[in-house]
């Protein structure tokens, strides 16, 4: 995941970078000095999954920074982050995902962290269209068409050359389940699953072979049952 820490003062943000580091995850993360420089790199703001603001800085604050942000990105998760705990209502305006004090921040941070991973759940994979970053949950299914995998998705299509056993693999654990050799579907979208037809909360309808049946209808039972 890649992660931004916007704060005016340098050894906070290498301390809020140590405490991210240290978290135990692959991050790629960059810093800026000022909201504005953190405005300039809307490139690489875009591919975030979090943005960490400080709200006192000069020029263009925190909060600012954020309004802007969330404007463009309304996906990405800001954590503000600052000294004065007066400025927490402040955070619900720019749909603020978070609110940390610097004091607190070696208790706080990690949990943030752990929470905004568990509720992003996000993948990559380096598509036919290219390098592509996909919330789980906007995954319907994925189908093999024409020696490559298919993923779609509530707006977009993503084409991969890799084998389906592979992206089963990866997506192991995340709500998938294979109902035969050319489907993977995403539980979250089956509106129903009748004698041996599944239809997705799309309206979409996929025929569910006899002999993979029980095991597609036991997998999505659990499922289910852990919402």
């Amino acid at each position: 995941m890649k992660i931004a820490v916007c704060d005016d003062s340098r050894e906070d943000r290498e301390a809020l970078r140590a405490l991210l580091e240290a978290c135990g995850h692959d991050f790629e993360i960059r810093e800026y000095g000022s909201g504005a420089e953190l405005y300039a790199d809307m490139g690489y703001v875009r591919e975030c999954g979090i943005v960490f603001l400080d709200i006192n800085m000069e020029g263009m604050d925190g909060l600012e920074a954020a309004g802007k942000i969330k404007a463009e990105c309304p996906k990405v998760h800001i954590v503000l982050v600052t000294t004065y705990v007066n400025y927490a209502l402040d955070g619900y305006k720019v749909k603020a995902s978070r609110f940390l004090l610097k004091d607190d921040l070696e208790q706080t941070l990690p949990e943030c962290v752990a929470d905004i991973l568990r509720e992003e759940r996000v993948v990559e994979f380096g598509f036919m269209e290219g390098n592509v970053r996909l919330r789980v949950d906007d995954i319907i299914y994925i189908e093999t068409s024409r020696h490559k995998n298919v993923f779609y998705t509530a707006g977009e299509t993503y084409s991969i050359y890799k084998k389906m056993d592979e992206l089963e693999a990866e997506l192991a654990g995340m709500g998938f389940v294979r109902i035969h050799q050319s489907f993977l579907i995403n539980m979250r979208y089956i509106g129903k699953l009748g004698s041996y037809v599944m239809v997705l909360t799309t309206g979409k309808e996929i025929s569910v072979p006899k002999s993979r049946y029980p095991e597609v209808k036991r997998q999505y039972t659990l499922f289910k049952g852990a919402e």
